[in-house]
C-alpha cells in the first residue's frame, strides 16, 4: 500500500525546515480515517519518508498495528529510483507494508511500475493527498493496482 501524505500545512504558511512541516487539523481527521482500510489489510511492516508530515500520516496506522513506523530515506522527497527499488524488494519478499511518500514520489513508482511490469493504472492515475494505490505483488513482480480516494473529510 503506498500512501501519499495527508493535507499538510501549507508551504508559503510553513517558515521552518520542511522536513518538519506538519499536517493540517484536515491531514490529521484523513490520517485517523485511513487507519481501518489500512489495518484490514494486515500490514506487517510500516515505512515512510523521514519528514514529519509523512510519519504523522501512518502513525495513527502504527499504533493501532502495534507497529513502528520506520523511516526510510527512499522514499523521501526527490527520491525517485530509491523508492522503486523499495516497493520491488518488499513486494520480492512478500511483505504487506504500507509506504508513505510524497507527490514527485508516488508518480515515479507509478510510471515505472506501469513500464516497466506493464500494470494498467488507467487513463488518468492519480495522487491526491491522503489516497492510497494498493499494489498486487506476484513473485516480486507487481500485477495490478488500485486506487483509493482519500477519505471524505
Amino acid at each position: 500500500m503506498v500512501v501519499r501524505h495527508a493535507h499538510a500545512v501549507s508551504r508559503r504558511d510553513w517558515e521552518d525546515d520542511d522536513r518538519w512541516r506538519m499536517l493540517s487539523p484536515k491531514g490529521e481527521k484523513q490520517a485517523r480515517l485511513l487507519v481501518d482500510p489500512l489495518l484490514a489489510r494486515h500490514p506487517t511492516r510500516i515505512l515512510s519518508s523521514p519528514y514529519r508530515r509523512c510519519i504523522d500520516t501512518v502513525s495513527p496506522l502504527a499504533q493501532a498495528a502495534g507497529l513502528r513506523v520506520e523511516e526510510d530515506d527512499r522514499l523521501a522527497e526527490g527520491a525517485g529510483r530509491g523508492a522503486v527499488e523499495l516497493v520491488r524488494v518488499l513486494a520480492a519478499a512478500g511483505t504487506d507494508a504500507a509506504l508513505c511518500s510524497h507527490g514527485d514520489v508516488i508518480p515515479d513508482i507509478l510510471a515505472t511500475l506501469a513500464h516497466e511490469d506493464r500494470v494498467d493504472l488507467g487513463p488518468a492515475p492519480q495522487v491526491e493527498k491522503a489516497s492510497v494505490w494498493v499494489l498486487h505483488g506476484d513473485r516480486g513482480r507487481i500485477v495490478s493496482a488500485e486506487y483509493w480516494r482519500p477519505p471524505k473529510v
